[in-house]
């Protein structure tokens, strides 16, 4: 078993941000999304000082071996936020060590010193997802909704 420890990323970890963006490439083989067009180095810094932007990485020595990426969301109807976990990934070879329970646990820890009401993710239905789905499963509440993609004209 890897040891691990949890980081949450600040505009001043860019190195650990691209092993991150690459990280999650491979997991999800998906490389040309993740590390195809990278982003500069000076959007990264802004994203990473955004305030509604949580981005943890699990690392082992100088590797990233798995990682999350959130959005808090301001409410409008009451004086609270919620957490939308976008990305969550674990390495290949480092799965089934409870690097994805510890992703979401520094999570839950950020969203409470945020004052955030909850927590939620989407799942595919399809069998790829099967070990997410069980992972949330174990630490949630599943609801069943639709999502739907709508395009952004161009030009």
């Amino acid at each position: 078993m890897t040891t691990y420890a949890i980081r949450q990323l600040t505009a001043h970890d860019l190195r650990l941000m691209d092993a991150l963006l690459a990280m999650f490439g491979e997991a999800f083989d998906d490389l040309d999304t993740y590390v195809g067009k990278r982003p500069t180095p000076a959007y990264q810094r802004r994203l990473l000082g955004n305030d509604h932007f949580i981005a943890l990485a699990a690392v082992t020595g100088d590797e990233v071996v798995g990682g999350l990426v959130a959005y808090e969301l301001p409410k409008f109807e009451q004086e609270r936020s919620e957490i939308y976990i976008y990305d969550l990934a674990v390495a290949g070879a480092h799965r089934r060590q409870g690097i994805a329970t510890a992703l979401i646990q520094a999570l839950q820890a950020e969203a409470q010193r945020r004052g955030a009401w909850v927590i939620y993710v989407q799942a595919d239905t399809g069998p790829e997802d099967a070990a997410a789905i069980a992972l949330y499963s174990r630490l949630g509440i599943r609801e069943d909704v639709l999502h739907f993609d709508i395009a952004v004209p161009t030009g």
